[in-house]
């Protein structure tokens, strides 16, 4: 018997909102929540419009003893998977011991942590940096602090990866189930917002310079000029199905299907057949023809060349169909959160399929491109698939399927 997996749990902490109810609701407003950065002084620096977590403090629901050793990405971890698991109603330690696992995605790590202790190291001596820098800054610290907050002694991994490594942690997620699991916390976070970490991101060039925070990230839009980041992330509870049925869970969604590919770093014009030959692995996964998609969650990185590359590929998937099939970047209103991006908009195809609903493309209101771009208004939709993108900076692609769960 195949096992399948369902997503039962959805935590989201992000710049327009915490917990999945409020942040579903913000989503569907379709109001943009991007203002100027303040976790460090912007003045001199080129990024000066971001996506903040602004009135939420992860340490506010975390021991001191835990926050004083991690980085805020792994606090918004941490917290996200708090929410994702009482939303579940599933108790890790009800589980059989080591059948409960965590995989989670990072492209930054812990840099505001190291950051700081390296500031310490050369204005004050090596006396002065803390302990735990040691571990504040790796990537896989939230999947280990994951792990010993909750007792997991089941299948764990770290992606260091960003936004296609946000799908491919749930990928490797379902497939510890599809392997025997029982259930996985699984999603990405981040917290980018350090001096040092930021000026690594410049000399790529994609970054959206912009001052204004309504022309500041255009996914497929007019006048797109890059794309703005932000922290944040979201945490799923991913479940074996049968399990979960069991246990009298009702599942948000199936993960169904999965692929990914590689076309090498800033090679846009390049990706379109890449990104086309992952989302027909994943289709072909799912055992879905492009014609049941009823949705569209696209990377729109909003670099006009990715752009083209992104609507090539799915005009070279879905053929004359695209024109029916709706297209939409939630996260243009509140920024791409590197890893978590991916994660945040799983769970917004989870809601769709759920509410019937297609949240818009906040602040772009017209396109030069041949596709069904969701602007202004939620979207009524009967959906019973969807489809999730995502690629990377350095040249990965990724795509997802999910299925609404048969009644």
């Amino acid at each position: 018997m195949t096992r399948r997996t369902a997503l039962t749990g959805i935590g989201v902490i992000a710049p327009s909102g915490v917990g999945a109810d409020t942040f579903w609701r913000s989503a569907l407003d379709g109001r943009g929540v991007l203002g100027r950065l303040s976790r460090y002084p912007s003045d001199g620096y080129p990024l000066t419009v971001v996506g903040e977590v602004r009135d939420y403090d992860p340490a506010s629901v975390i021991d001191s003893r835990v926050t004083v050793q991690t980085d805020r990405f792994t606090q918004f971890a941490l917290a996200a998977a708090d929410l994702a698991l009482e939303q579940a109603d599933l108790r890790p330690d009800t589980l059989p011991l080591y059948s409960f696992g965590a995989v989670t995605a990072s492209a930054a790590g812990g840099v505001e942590f190291g950051q700081r202790e390296i500031e310490r190291l050369w204005s004050r001596g090596p006396g002065h940096v803390g302990p735990y820098q040691s571990i504040a800054w790796f990537y896989a610290a939230s999947t280990g602090q994951l792990s010993i907050r909750h007792g997991l002694k089941g299948p764990c991994g770290v992606l260091v990866a960003d936004e296609s490594g946000g799908l491919d942690a749930i990928a490797h997620a379902a497939r510890d189930i599809r392997y025997g699991a029982t259930a996985m916390l699984v999603g990405g976070a981040e917290a980018p917002f350090a001096p040092f970490s930021m000026a690594c991101q410049y000399g790529h060039g994609m970054l959206s310079e912009s001052q204004d925070a309504d022309h500041a990230y255009l996914p497929f839009g007019t006048g797109a000029r890059g794309f703005t980041p932000a922290e944040g992330g979201a945490m799923l509870v991913l479940e074996e199905a049968e399990a979960a049925r069991a246990r009298g869970a009702e599942p948000w969604a199936h993960i169904a299907g999965h692929a990914g590919t590689h076309t090498g770093p800033l090679r846009h014009e390049q990706s379109a057949e890449g990104l086309a030959k992952a989302i027909l692995g994943a289709l072909d996964e799912a055992e879905c023809a492009p014609h049941d998609i009823g949705v569209v969650f696209a990377d729109g990185l909003g670099v006009p060349a990715a752009d083209r590359a992104e609507v090539k590929a799915l005009q070279d998937v879905f053929g004359p169909g695209l024109g029916s099939v709706p297209v939409t970047v939630p996260k243009s209103g509140f920024g791409r959160a590197y890893a978590g991006a991916a994660a945040i908009d799983v769970a917004l195809a989870a809601l769709t399929l759920r509410h019937g609903l297609i949240p818009p493309t906040p602040y772009v209101t017209s396109t030069p491109y041949d596709i069904d771009l969701v602007t202004g208004a939620p979207r009524p939709t009967g959906a019973r698939a969807a489809l999730v993108l995502a690629r990377g900076i350095a040249g990965g692609n990724s795509a997802l399927v999910l299925r609404a769960p048969t009644t």
